[in-house]
């Protein structure tokens, strides 16, 4: 049988940055490193090996976590790095949010040039949310135009947050050669004739030894912030050893009071050993982390489990995978105890048993068959048919349901239809298990026309799913223009009594209920609570919640799901005699109804977040565009010799932006876009 991981050296981690930050090429470069593969894979040649998928290969971009594990040999200890490769694109935004809800450890990937990107702040709140320990590496210090210190700055200026360096660049751009570590003050340079495989390490150049010292500084006077031991050695002048230094950066990692920074060009093979150092170094193992945290089946009793084999097990299921052979494959985490092949486990959200197929490792597509799993690995399962994203597994007897992960709005549709009659139920079955694999993707009708309507979180990602469409299930389809995907809200409180008093199967039936809606300002989820002085039986306010929650998928002015709502149930009624829990859901819904279009109802529009990058020259012709589009520039900021619009703008007047932001630019402008708010619809 094989030997569960010594929790202590291993250590569970993620890769996340903006689109092109050099994700995937830092991974590739790590499995090379650490013996996985034994060629490097380019994404520009379509051979990255966490690339695995045609529509990643073809457009050189990450469009699902893949998920990896490699082994690295530091200080005499061989330590076990899980891997997760995420997406930087804002479309598939999901996918960074599981794999972060899962990551005991994050390495934030900064482009040495572009610094800050808009999605580089999105999974820095996103990890900032799940309180991720996290450390950064700023690539690309080759290219033309990389500034390390500036990328420094905005970390404190943006993202607020300490950077702690631990090395810093030697030479720039072109002559950019190695790093200077900070706590060794020694150079490291990497030899192009291995692939960066060899680190020479060597005394710092003078013209470089005045910068390390003030950097070192630096890192003392940082560590000094939170650690008293260190500031005492400080104080008195003794001598810090270099073990001191690094217990100290992974004191303040751990409780996320620095960030561990490095610098590198992964593309040119250079500062990637240091960063695996700092992983085993800094980022925490299963171990350092608090239990994880849970409810009972109740809801009103809080859990917890450590991470060890013999707790009971508790586990999340963070994503599925649709299957050609196994027709679908769970990812799940494993925060305590044992997983086994051949036995049962439980649902608690679905209150369904499910039975271990099969279990794997995972090395990008390929698997590698194991009999057992436990605490603190990331594994695969097959033969679960009940459980869906965010679902808890445990054991039937000790059941716990720990945070479910919450999935993004879909903000554009589009309208899909078979090409032939005979795959229309084949289209039906394809388009239920990819919204199963991906939960920021919808599949839905059009009350009018009766066309079936797909939802997603913007034209690439629909795109990459109608693509699959014709790969994977050699399915041919036709598809209308994108649309906004509106929702509703009102702008009054309401309150409506409904009574629904009727004869089913010859039987009377009676339920009352009573509701209070008002708009929920500052908070995009509804909220359903009950009058406290409210005393009724726990399925009736289960089928009541159920049926108002029904009622929020479909609005009364063009059947859009309801936003920005709180509900209070303010009273119900019943005859003992007549009591039928169906008729409570049909009053629940009906009084909803009743409360939307008495409470002035309206239609709201997703805004989004736009950022233009643009040399000078075209910034007046790009903004006057925006204008016309009823765009908002909310800052011009300068870097070097382009300039970088921030905008709110509608998605209603975004589609085909590119090609209007290609011809006023000529094609030297680039923008990425990501969903901010919904707002008012202002018909003009």
């Amino acid at each position: 049988m094989r030997k569960a991981p010594d929790l202590v050296k291993l250590r569970n981690v993620g890769f996340v940055a903006h689109i092109d930050a050099g994700k995937t090429t830092t991974t590739e470069r790590i499995l090379y490193y650490t013996g996985k593969s034994h060629k490097i894979g380019e994404v520009h040649d379509g051979a990255a090996v966490m690339d695995w998928m045609a529509q990643e290969q073809e457009r050189g971009i990450t469009i699902t976590a893949a998920s990896t594990s490699c082994f690295w040999k530091h200080k005499d200890q061989i330590n076990q790095i899980n891997i997760l490769d995420t997406p930087g694109h804002v479309d598939f935004t999901v996918e960074v949010e599981r794999s972060l809800r899962v990551l005991d450890g994050v390495v934030v990937i900064f482009c040495g040039v572009g610094g800050v990107e808009p999605q580089s702040e999105t999974v820095w709140r996103q990890a900032d949310h799940y309180r991720v320990p996290r450390m950064a590496f700023i690539n690309k210090m080759d290219r033309t135009g990389a500034d390390f210190y500036a990328v420094l700055e905005q970390m404190s200026d943006i993202l607020r947050t300490t950077p702690a360096c631990i090395n810093i660049p030697l030479g720039k751009e072109e002559d950019f050669k190695g790093v200077i570590d900070l706590i060794l003050m020694k150079a490291l340079v990497f030899e192009s004739e291995s692939l960066g495989a060899d680190v020479i390490e060597a005394d710092i150049p003078d013209e470089y030894k005045e910068q390390a010292e003030i950097e070192r500084e630096k890192l003392l006077e940082t560590l000094t912030l939170f650690d008293d031991e260190l500031l005492e050695l400080v104080l008195n002048e003794s001598e810090i050893s270099q073990d001191q230094i690094r217990e100290s950066v992974r004191k303040g990692c751990l409780n996320n009071k620095i960030t561990p920074t490095f610098c590198g060009s992964a593309f040119k093979n250079k500062g990637i050993q240091p960063l695996l150092d700092g992983i085993i170094d800094f980022l925490p193992s299963p171990l350092d982390l608090p239990p994880v945290k849970g409810e009972d089946m109740t809801g009103k009793k809080e859990l917890s489990r450590r991470p060890d084999a013999k707790e009971p097990l508790a586990a999340l299921l963070f994503k599925i995978q649709a299957d050609s052979f196994a027709r679908t494959i769970n990812y799940l985490r494993i925060y305590s105890g044992t997983l086994k092949i051949g036995e049962q486990v439980f649902n608690p959200i679905k209150n369904k048993s499910e039975r271990v197929g099969k279990i794997f490792l995972l090395h990008a597509n390929k698997r590698e068959e194991v009999e057992t799993a436990t605490a603190g690995e990331i594994v695969a399962v097959v033969g679960f048919n009940h459980s869906t994203t965010g679902d808890t597994i445990c054991k039937k007897g000790s059941e716990i349901i720990l945070e479910r992960i919450e999935s993004p709005i879909p903000v554009i549709s589009i309208a899909i239809e078979p090409k032939t009659k005979v795959d229309q139920e084949r289209l039906n079955d394809c388009l239920k298990r990819l919204e199963m694999e991906d939960p920021s993707f919808s599949v839905g009708k059009d009350k009018e026309t009766g066309q079936i309507v797909i939802s997603g979180m913007g034209e690439l990602h629909l795109d990459i799913l109608v693509d699959r469409l014709k790969r994977e299930f050699k399915l041919n389809v036709n598809t209308g223009k994108p649309q906004v995907a509106y929702r509703e809200t009102i702008e009054t409180k309401a309150e409506v009594t409904e009574v629904f008093d009727k004869q089913i199967a010859g039987k009377s039936v009676y339920a009352s209920c009573t509701l209070v809606l008002e708009p929920n300002t500052g908070e995009e989820k509804n909220r359903i609570e009950f009058n406290p002085d409210l005393e009724i039986a726990g399925e009736i306010e289960q089928i009541v919640r159920e049926g108002i929650q029904e009622g929020f998928l479909s609005g009364v002015i063009s059947g859009y799901p309801v936003l920005y709502v709180k509900v209070l149930v303010k009273g119900v009624d019943y005859k003992e005699e007549e009591l039928n829990l169906t008729a409570f859901k049909i009053a629940a819904s009906l009084a909803l109804r009743k409360c939307l279009l008495k409470g002035n109802p309206v239609l709201l529009e997703p805004i989004m977040k736009v950022e233009v990058t643009t040399p000078i020259e075209f910034t007046g012709d790009i903004i006057g565009d925006l204008n016309s589009k009823k765009g908002r520039v909310k800052s011009i900021e300068e870097k070097k010799d382009v300039q970088i619009l921030s905008v709110s703008v509608a998605l209603s007047t975004m589609f085909g932006y590119l090609t209007i932001l290609r011809s006023l630019s000529q094609g030297r402008a680039t923008f990425s876009m990501m969903f901010d708010h919904y707002e008012k619809v202002h018909l003009s």
